[in-house]
């Protein structure tokens, strides 16, 4: 998998891709569908397209680091304090 670029253009670029993503989740939730059910099809998405870019064992390797990534606060959107 491709080394990750923290330039300013590829952050315009993540921010522009993830609004594009929370938009149609808004959508399919506003359309009825179960947020359990749109996260699981986006995870799906996500995944199925990284194997088909980079095949299987670098996305499996990159899978490995996802609970220390999470419980770390990377993909928490609202914090809360207790």
């Amino acid at each position: 998998m491709p080394e990750e670029d923290n330039g300013e253009e590829a952050q315009r670029s993540r921010q522009a891709a993830l609004r594009y993503i929370l938009d149609a989740w808004e959508e399919a939730v506003y359309d009825g569908l179960d947020p359990d059910c749109v996260a699981t099809a986006a995870i799906f998405a996500a995944l199925s397209d990284m194997i088909a870019s980079y095949g299987e064992e670098p996305v499996a390797i990159m899978a490995e680091r996802l609970p220390e990534r999470i419980r770390n606060g990377e993909f928490t959107v609202i914090r809360t304090l207790q």
